[in-house]
């Protein structure tokens, strides 16, 4: 019991870097290490086409390294059970909300659920700011990044 009370819980970060360039970098280096990486798998006997695919890992892991030193991270964690759940009905929906099937109020309990989760300590003000005031792909991509771990699961029922 003590090792299942001291579980983390789990954690989800948020990328955030406006330099499209480094992103595309990133991807340009992904691309060419795994085909590098294919290349010297087909050939093992072949030393330039296992040089080549160290060369694009390592050229991967330096675009990496530049990507994140330029962008800036949110982390968010699960919280415990009860405390999302009391989260969700401090948040009920609208009659109107119920109606088409909300079980909270998609207007209020995002910024609420962001500032709860949110690892950095953002209150639920500058959560409502950003959600109001990014782009709607970066809005909802702040939502999820909060929401999709609160509904990550790490335990299976295994194979009997």
């Amino acid at each position: 019991m003590d090792r299942l009370r001291r579980r983390a819980r789990p954690q989800n970060k948020l990328r955030i870097c406006d330099d499209e360039q480094l992103r595309n970098r990133v991807d340009e280096a992904e691309q060419a290490a795994l085909r590098a990486r294919l290349l010297a798998e087909a050939s093992p006997e072949d030393e330039g086409a296992l040089k080549r695919a160290a060369e694009a890992e390592a050229a991967l892991a330096e675009a990496r390294v530049a990507l994140d030193d330029a962008s800036d991270f949110l982390t968010f964690r699960a919280l415990a059970r009860p405390i999302l759940e009391e989260l969700i009905a401090g948040h009920p929906p609208t009659e109107q909300q119920a109606g088409e099937g909300a079980v909270f109020n998609p207007d209020t309990f995002p910024a609420a659920l962001i500032s709860a989760a949110s690892f950095e300590g953002m209150s639920q003000q500058e959560a409502a700011e950003l959600l109001s005031t990014w782009s709607a792909p970066d809005a909802n991509m702040l939502w999820e990044a909060a929401w999709s771990v609160q509904q990550e699961g790490r335990v299976d029922l295994g194979k009997g």
